[in-house]
């Protein structure tokens, strides 16, 4: 899974930071790692002209997934921190329902249609 961090003209970012933040990302995604060939990380700062805000730190996730098309999600927040964990968060409960959806209609697809004879009994008869 590669991780790509990109951030608004208004944020610095310093190599050791970009490398946290990916690091913090590919944690909580871990799990589906499988599934995701390229995370891309959007951050920027939403009221950098005013100094300070309320929930003006804004962190976009967009996950790229093997066979499907990409899924992103946003958060924002008073700080870049909160603004990437919210996120990951929710691009959690999104794989989850994504990944969950996925394999339910896999499922739905390997199994016999109940309305059509088994082959294998039909042959036995």
């Amino acid at each position: 899974m590669q991780i790509q961090v990109n951030t608004g003209h208004n944020i610095e970012m310093q190599k050791d930071r970009a490398a946290e933040i990916s690091g913090v990302v590919e944690s909580s995604l871990s799990h589906y790692s499988d599934h995701i060939t390229r995370v891309e990380i959007h951050l920027s700062d939403e009221n950098s002209d005013k100094k300070e805000g309320y929930e003006d730190m804004r962190c976009m996730l967009e996950a790229r997934l093997k066979g499907s098309q990409p899924i992103a999600v946003k958060h924002q927040a008073e700080s870049l921190d909160l603004a990437i964990s919210g996120a990951a968060d929710k691009l959690v409960r999104l794989l989850e329902s994504t990944i969950g959806r996925r394999r339910e209609q896999q499922r739905r697809r390997a199994d016999p249609d109940p309305s059509e004879p088994d082959q294998e009994l039909a042959k036995e008869l």
